[in-house]
């Protein structure tokens, strides 16, 4: 008989797509069932319990857990390849401006163009919010707020002049820079935040039982020595995989309550948020 396939869908970048649709076929290696891979278009396969793996930012799961619309918990994330990472599983945002721009830190950025990929990223949106409440300043720091959708897009705006400056997730432009290294001439990191835990690798509780979810988790923390898979995730910058659980984000818990404590999201956040996840995909069984 044929076994129901693994589903598994993808919220992150696409640089890093390729290790996370390895890490799914093998997923299903695990669990002796084929394994499918989604790029989600948005976030309501999460609220709709969908999948029985996610890879997905940081702050739309813990808003989905803090509205207990997620049945998902964290079994695992990724250690980034580098010193500056400690050994540790987290990520910083660089700061990035064009190579000809007179900013030299972030100071100089106030009242600029500032492109985010989109409003529930923490590496692209949330940190720089956390920034500007743990230092004291107002929203009015950012000049125009212009939303690009993707980090590509956000880079692409500053290099042609469209923004001033956006803040791409470090893994993602790492990759950038080892595969298109003429960027080097266009950009300069003026500042770097963080670093925050990187993004989780979610697992559903009522799709998955105890024994398979352990599976999971043990499984990815040996990926990162199983021959065929290095060179696939030090492509995607990923050196190995921990396990992680839902204490494991309390720093950016904190970062989210700091930036709400300091009025500094814009009004539409909240409300925009419950559009997007109010209208549930139909649930799969």
């Amino acid at each position: 008989m044929t076994r129901r396939p693994l589903r598994v869908a993808t919220h992150l970048a696409p640089g890093v797509l390729p290790a996370y649709a390895y890490a799914a076929r093998r997923m299903g290696d695990w669990l002796t069932r084929p394994a499918e891979l989604v790029v989600a278009a948005d976030y309501r396969r999460c609220t709709a319990d969908v999948d029985h793996v996610c890879f997905v930012c940081s702050i739309p799961y813990l808003l989905l857990e803090e509205a207990g619309t997620i049945l998902m918990e964290p079994v695992a994330a990724p250690v980034l390849r580098g010193p500056r990472y400690g050994g540790r599983p987290v990520y910083f945002s660089d700061v990035v401006v064009r190579s000809d721009s007179l900013a030299v830190a972030f100071d100089d950025l106030a009242g600029s163009r500032w492109a985010y990929n989109e409003p529930y990223s923490h590496s692209g949106f949330m940190v720089v919010l956390h920034h500007l409440a743990a230092t004291g300043r107002p929203a009015a720091f950012l000049g125009d707020w212009i939303e690009a959708g993707f980090h590509d897009e956000s880079l692409r705006m500053v290099i042609d002049g469209r923004a001033d400056w956006t803040a791409i997730d470090s893994q993602v432009l790492a990759i950038w820079l080892r595969t298109m290294p003429w960027l080097r001439r266009r950009i300069r990191i003026v500042a770097t935040l963080g670093p925050s835990t990187v993004q989780p690798i979610v697992a559903s509780r009522r799709r998955l039982s105890d024994e398979q979810r352990s599976l999971l988790r043990h499984g990815l923390m040996g990926l990162g020595e199983e021959a065929s898979a290095k060179p696939v995730l030090h492509a995607a910058g990923i050196d190995r995989f921990v396990a992680v659980e839902a204490s494991d984000y309390d720093d950016i818990r904190g970062m989210l309550r700091a930036v709400r404590e300091a009025g500094l999201l814009p009004k539409w956040w909240d409300a925009r948020w419950a559009e997007v996840t109010g209208r549930t995909v139909a649930a799969v069984s």
